[in-house]
């Protein structure tokens, strides 16, 4: 018998997340691929699976640590009944893979991977080039690029309209009521400026109808665009049934059975549900929540991540009173903590508690309101008394739909956790058929779909194609705005990586001051040895809208000169970034004179 250690296998794009929950102690018999610990990011949660059989002999995590790729999970002592050879599963380990961190599959001449025979044999009503299973950002964008190159295309979508949970129930009418809020919250802080407006009136079924009249806007401009590249759209439930066919569920239960040559599954993820929460009007995940069903007094968000603070800030505006827990020790994790000590220092108004390291344990349905119960996570300390909420949002992340597709009887392998594996083209082990999106792991975000779809249409139609991102920005859309790309300083610090930075502070910034929203700042962090840009992060208003600079900068091997000397329009919120670029070279003269060394 030997003793070997187990680690955290690759996790995709994120480079350090935090243990929310060890499943296993010393002394129980584990499996490949059973759960060994639940990790939590800013959007989603995630398991982490052994690679190896045998018996766990000694902890080396546990709650609250983070972790990233390498680190020591355990020790496990193999020989035991049910041990396998430890190379075995090399494949199965990679939960949440990023693409393209995964060797190449062969592009060409790959068919021995693929099942013997496909086991349907059927009746067939649509045949095509490629089946598109999922209308969201990256599965309309897979198809409309695959139409464009020639492939004669099937959509599938559950959801009545082209968009997916993105622009349906998710993205975009969440910022089409952010936009609501906003123009509030600006209003009323005109006040100071000398400029008073009355309270506002705000009717509710109205703002409902904005919101759905914005959605409907996109979703008929992508039905149009469909329609134009003679794509056809199945709608319905699609679940496979072989290797090359897949049945569709309409709404009204009839079925019909599509055959493809090759297939992309862009099906993406549900929100996570808490077994203990009851069902009630009152309880709502993020998809109720847009709905607006009533503005409550008292509301509370269970999980501190980007989609519960942007409804947060919506509900807030509208008048209710906030509370949040989190299990973690801060909110909106993923972003530095300097730049969230901005955002929380701004909306202190809006919370009456934020409850971190703090586990929702209970939540019952009363006459009067919903009461939560809580628990400190940290022994020792002191949970917060329960209290009673007019509404809860539920907002503890997303899993990955792979599990109910039936993609197994495609051939197509999925992790314990239900994610599915993909190449830097995005093929699956099965080399007719693609992932792309949520199911193929972390970042959960619609602009990376976007990319993958064009990178596994692409490769449908034979060009070399390859997602090879080297960041991908992400954004909270609160007020005020936190963006970020590239490695962070808290990232970088926990590893050891050696970063100079250049911060040049709002307070600075004549176009933040004429705004009258200067609390923010734009940082830019480069490699101490390289001194090109690694990262960046931008806290303040529109700040989603700049970090694609970043995105680029970092892209494209730019140092801090390349920045700096770039010209930008004054006075702008944009020039931040090259006048932070200045401050790091020491040469922006809208600073004092840098320290003489």
């Amino acid at each position: 018998m030997s003793t070997i250690e187990v680690k955290v296998p690759n996790i995709g794009d994120f480079k350090e997340v935090e243990v929310i929950e060890v499943m296993v102690k010393v002394g129980d018999t584990i499996k490949v691929d059973q759960s060994l610990i639940t990790v939590e990011s800013d959007k989603a949660s995630m398991e982490i699976p052994s690679s190896h059989a045998g018996v766990v002999k000694e902890l080396k995590i546990k709650v609250g640590d983070k972790v990233a790729e390498g680190s020591l999970l355990l020790m496990l002592e193999e020989g035991v009944a049910g041990a396998t050879d430890p190379a075995a599963p090399a494949a199965a380990v990679a939960v949440a893979a990023a693409p393209a961190a995964v060797a190449p599959a062969p592009v060409a001449d790959a068919s021995a991977t693929a099942p013997a025979a496909d086991a349907y044999a059927g009746k067939v009503d649509v045949d095509c080039d490629l089946m598109v299973l999922g209308g969201g950002p990256g599965g309309y964008s897979a198809a409309f690029r695959a139409a464009d190159l020639g492939l004669n295309t099937v959509l599938v979508e559950r959801y009545a309209t082209l968009g997916g949970v993105c622009l349906n129930v998710g993205c975009i009418p969440s910022k089409a009521l952010l936009h609501v809020a906003a123009v509030i919250d600006e209003a009323a802080a005109m006040s100071s400026h000398g400029v008073t407006f009355a309270a506002p009136a705000i009717d509710i079924d109205q703002v409902r109808a904005y919101k759905d009249k914005v959605i409907s806007k996109m979703t008929g401009g992508l039905a149009g665009m469909a329609k134009g590249r003679k794509v056809p759209v199945v709608q319905g439930i699609g679940q496979f049934v072989g290797a090359h066919h897949i049945e569709v569920t309409a709404l009204d239960g009839s079925k019909q059975v599509i055959k493809f040559k090759q297939a992309i599954i862009a099906a993406g993820s549900s929100v996570v549900k808490l077994p203990f929460v009851p069902v009630d009007p009152r309880i709502v995940d993020s998809t109720g929540a847009l709905t607006l069903p009533f503005i409550p007094k008292r509301m509370l968000v269970i999980g501190g991540g980007i989609i519960g603070l942007e409804m947060a800030t919506v509900y807030s505006t509208l008048g209710a009173r906030i509370d949040v827990v989190e299990m973690l020790d801060g909110l909106m994790q993923g972003a530095d903590r300097d730049m969230v000590k901005v955002w929380q220092k701004f909306n202190e108004k809006r919370f009456d508690k934020i409850m971190t390291k703090t586990r929702t344990v209970a939540v019952e349905a009363l006459p009067e309101g919903i009461k939560v119960s809580f628990e400190a996570v940290e022994a020792g300390a002191v949970a917060p008394e329960p209290q009673i909420y007019d509404l809860v949002l539920v907002a503890v992340g997303r899993s990955p739909n792979g599990k109910k597709l039936d993609a197994h009887k495609a051939g197509v392998a999925l992790t314990d956790r239900g994610f599915i594996e993909a190449d830097g083209q995005m093929r699956t082990n099965v080399p007719h058929i693609f992932a792309i999106g949520d199911l193929v792991g972390q970042p959960m975000l619609a602009h990376k779909a976007v990319h993958e779809g064009h990178v596994a249409a692409e490769a449908a139609a034979g060009h070399k194609a390859w997602f090879d991102a080297k960041v991908i920005p992400s954004v909270a859309y609160t007020d005020p705005e936190v963006a970020w790309v590239g490695i962070t300083e808290d990232e970088a610090k926990a590893k050891g990586i050696k970063l100079e930075k250049g911060l040049f502070p709002w307070a600075a910034s004549a176009r933040a001051v004429a705004n009258g929203r200067d609390e923010g700042f734009t940082k830019l962090l480069f490699d101490a040895q390289t001194h090109r840009i690694v990262g960046g992060g931008i806290v303040g208003t529109h700040a989603g809208d700049m970090i694609g600079e970043i995105a680029l900068a970092i892209e494209m091997g730019s140092d801090g000169t390349d920045i700096g000397k770039t010209i930008h329009p004054h006075p702008t919120l944009g020039e931040s970034i090259g006048l932070a670029a200045e401050v790091y070279e020491g040469v922006c003269t809208d600073m004092p004179p840098p320290r003489k060394r």
